[in-house]
């Protein structure tokens, strides 16, 4: 289901001298300032917020879902990854949504399904990082989200939008019951509604922690859930036993002088970013204006060869060969860097040969879904937390399950274990393999070292090009990040080039089209939320096109 169209909202940069908080909904931002004002650290407020946002802004994460976090903890100068993306349970086979006939099932039919299921893991990621980095109490990041839920919220526009395009939504007595009208019309915007089925499961989450989730009767209820689906799900209570986060080290490199950070594998959209910034660099882009066709068309052919490789080679690198380092190389940069013509566009690119590749994988160009979000959050201790969030499709699989949505990010994998050729895609599916995403959280140091930028967003596929706009703004054409996250998305994922429909952009086509590109325009609604290291504090920026706030002390 596609975002809904909006229109851009005038946004002013945030400012404070203390600490930030910028999340894609004010509730959700109010509920992060809260825990930073009773002394908690950027952590702490990750998990409030977290929780704010499952309750506030349910058809794009919670803790049905996955998540990609990085944090920068500003005593040990360390970047920390924490994977909290969803397994595959262990019944999962390469062929569970091919047909009798061998083809793939509909894609709608495998997203509204139990099998879309992956085993979830952002409360296990945020227990983890938690207990490594929490100041405050477990219980009490839980109060803000509870005292909402059982007190009353009111819905957004988005909420509504989405929620009243579901027919499933509408007929499910518990989603109806907070979406819709006794008549079946949605609710309107700005109803006040509660969700008393939540607020339980958080109190038990919030006293007997993640396993409370993992182990016993939430995780026996959401497998029962998945079987009584018509077409039913696969996961069983041992799948969510035996979920483990995945922590390790970001992956970095360099742009200008800064050090851009992000997730190692599976997120392609980490390393795609760095992949387009290194190609770019050769180019005199600050000299560039924001808004002219030479910045657009060599940020599109960036694009084209970082999707060209992420078709290839990005998947769970416990289960595929994939060569990060070798693709991020500034050697294997500089060589697909000069495949980029001033004068005309590549069309559609190849994937490159980097030169640790070892296995012959074929090409799939499944990609992700918009039930997204991302919030950054700098505390005054100048520790960071970079996060986007996800249960996939708006609402997941649309299957609800003690207040919340269940995720649908099996469909992440491809849908097919092979290509046309019979040669094996890296991305196919495996029993404890995470699928392939585009979720890309982003940590920036300056030339000395010190944290200057915290940065993600939403919308599945889109996430790479618009952080990476979003960061060319900021360091090469010097703006503040609320404007560079107001530039116009766009770009190319190796098809046509995107322009967004009424941000500005749109007299750039019959240029791009005249040097060889297939302009497309349309709505990228994004959902870019950052923080700025700025003389004397912090500033905040949050996406026009969509509802959220910044706000710091």
């Amino acid at each position: 289901m596609p975002e809904p169209a909006g229109q851009m909202i005038e946004r002013k940069p945030s400012f404070s001298k203390r600490d930030m908080v910028a999340a894609a909904h004010p509730l959700a931002t109010e509920a992060g300032i809260e825990v930073l004002a009773k002394g908690g650290s950027a952590i702490d407020a990750a998990v409030a917020v977290q929780m704010v946002l499952n309750l506030v802004e349910p058809q794009s994460s919670g803790i049905g879902g996955g998540s990609f976090m990085l944090y920068y903890a500003a005593k040990r100068n360390a970047t920390i990854a924490y994977d909290g993306r969803e397994i595959a349970p262990q019944a999962a086979t390469p062929t569970m949504f091919l047909g009798e006939d061998g083809k793939p099932m509909r894609f709608a039919d495998a997203v509204r399904s139990g099998k879309s299921f992956g085993v979830p893991g952002t409360l296990r990621s945020l227990e983890a990082a938690h207990a490594a980095h929490g100041k405050l109490p477990w219980a009490a990041l839980f109060q803000p989200a509870i005292r909402l839920a059982e007190n009353g919220y009111p819905l957004s526009a988005r909420t509504v939008q989405q929620a009243g395009s579901s027919a499933v939504l509408r007929d499910t007595p518990e989603t109806r019951a907070i979406f819709f009208n006794a008549d079946g019309t949605p609710k309107a915007v700005g109803t006040i509604v509660k969700n008393p089925a939540l607020a339980a499961t958080m109190k038990r989450i919030a006293v007997g922690g993640a396993d409370v989730f993992y182990q016993g009767e939430i995780a026996r209820d959401i497998v029962a859930a998945l079987r009584a689906h018509p077409r039913p799900g696969i996961a069983t209570e041992a799948d969510f036993a035996a979920y483990r986060v995945r922590i390790s080290e970001a992956v970095c490199g360099g742009y200008r002088g800064s050090r851009i950070c992000s997730m190692p594998m599976p997120s392609s959209g980490g390393v795609a970013i760095l992949q387009i910034l290194g190609m770019l660099e050769r180019f005199d882009l600050p000299s560039m204006k924001p808004d002219s066709v030479e910045a657009a068309h060599l940020f599109a052919e960036a694009g084209r060869l970082a999707f060209a490789d992420r078709e290839k080679f990005a998947a769970d690198d416990r289960f595929a060969d994939v060569p990060v380092m070798a693709l991020i190389s500034s050697a294997y940069l500089r060589e697909r860097s000069a495949l980029i013509r001033t004068d005309h566009s590549l069309g559609r690119a190849a994937p490159g040969t980097p030169a640790a590749v070892k296995l012959s994988q074929a090409e799939d160009a499944t990609t992700s879904l918009t039930g997204t979000s991302h919030f950054s959050i700098v505390d005054a201790d100048g520790n960071a937390v970079s996060m986007t969030t996800s249960v996939d499709a708006s609402f997941g699989s649309q299957i609800f399950v003690r207040g919340f949505f269940l995720n649908n990010h099996m469909t992440d994998f491809s849908l097919t274990p092979t290509d046309a050729a019979g040669v094996p895609i890296a991305n196919a599916i495996a029993p404890g393999k995470r699928p392939r995403s585009t979720m890309a959280p982003v940590i920036i140091f300056d030339d000395k070292a010190k944290l200057k930028m915290v940065i993600g967003s939403a919308l599945g596929a889109t996430i790479v090009n618009s952080v990476s706009k979003t960061i060319i703004g900021v360091l090469d054409w010097q703006l503040d990040v609320q404007a560079a996250i107001a530039l116009p998305n766009g770009g190319s994922r190796n098809g046509p080039t995107d322009i967004e429909r009424g941000a500005g952009a749109e007299r750039l086509s019959a240029a791009l089209r005249n040097i060889g590109h297939e302009v497309r325009i349309g709505d990228i609604p994004s959902g870019l939320h950052g923080v700025l290291r700025v003389p004397n504090g912090w500033q905040g920026g949050v996406d026009p096109r969509r509802e959220g706030a910044a706000k710091g002390r």
